[in-house]
């Protein structure tokens, strides 16, 4: 369990492998721009990939941190993908926030061919996975995250098996749900501050420890007064997230006006902005 394949190295991909390295893993590398890597791959020393299917073959763990379900898609099946690529008895781990019925797609065909399959997808943003602190739930058979559960603690701190295929996404599905509702929250009380002409800083430090305080306060509200908009999480990502949750069973009113706010972002060009940015559509009211 030391040859790790990690397919996205994105914003939060980037700090999950330096911890992995950190941790002793021979880590080997893909992502869909080779250019946008130069420095990353010059600072950490990885082997680079040309293909996902290269990533995957001979590795004991694969590891996917793509953007939408369609990637997923894309570089799980097919002649060329990791599902044909990967060894038998390799461990593939999607840690992706994708559709639940994908992942159960994934580890059934996964299965067939000898492989062992598990939906892990994570929450705390860049934050979290610079300082090897993610939340991950789990998804699979139990004794594949117990095999995995090494891997795991090299990049979080909580992590919770959830239970079958498909049960760490439906638990980030409720986790999302979660985060829509406390940003909006969020964003909500600043806008309403500032319209009352109080003082910012002020605010959070009267409002945060108390009963309103919440990681999305303590975190994002600085940003947000500063108009920091870089994005630890991409406010896209989210959108697709929370598009993904509508397409459950049950009614979701507070998700959908959520999702609707930041779609009016989107529209206006702002897609690759971080979650912080929903106070503009406050501040554009």
């Amino acid at each position: 369990m030391k040859k790790i394949g990690f397919i996205g190295v994105g914003v939060m991909g980037r700090s999950m492998v330096r911890n992995l390295l950190k941790a002793g893993y021979e880590v080997a590398v893909y992502s869909r721009t080779k250019s946008k890597l130069t420095d990353f791959l010059a600072e950490t020393g990885v082997q680079w990939c040309d293909t996902a299917a290269a990533c995957a073959a001979g590795r004991d763990v694969v590891i996917t941190m793509v953007g939408y379900p369609q990637d997923v898609e894309q570089v799980y099946f097919g002649e060329n993908g990791i599902l044909a690529s990967a060894r038998a008895g390799a461990y593939l781990i999607d840690m992706t926030t994708t559709d639940p019925a994908l992942s159960v797609r994934i580890a059934a065909q996964g299965s067939a061919r000898g492989l062992h399959v598990l939906d892990a997808p994570v929450s705390g943003g860049d934050t979290g996975a610079k300082n090897g602190t993610l939340s991950i739930m789990v998804g699979g058979e139990q004794a594949d995250f117990d095999t995995c559960l090494p891997v795991f603690q090299a990049m979080g701190t909580q992590i919770v098996y959830e239970g079958p295929a498909g049960a760490g996404q439906h638990t980030k599905m409720a986790n999302q749900i979660a985060i829509a509702g406390t940003i909006a929250g969020v964003c909500e009380a600043l806008s309403y501050a500032e319209r009352a002409g109080l003082d910012p800083d002020k605010l959070l430090a009267s409002i945060s420890k108390g009963a309103a305080g919440s990681w999305q306060m303590e975190n994002l509200m600085p940003k947000m007064v500063r108009e920091d908009y870089a994005p630890g999480f991409f406010l896209k990502h989210f959108i697709k997230d929370m598009k993904i949750a509508q397409q459950q069973e049950g009614t979701l009113p507070v998700l959908e006006r959520v999702c609707a706010m930041y779609a009016d972002l989107e529209e206006k060009g702002m897609g690759d902005l971080g979650t912080q940015a929903l106070i503009r559509y406050y501040r554009s009211k």
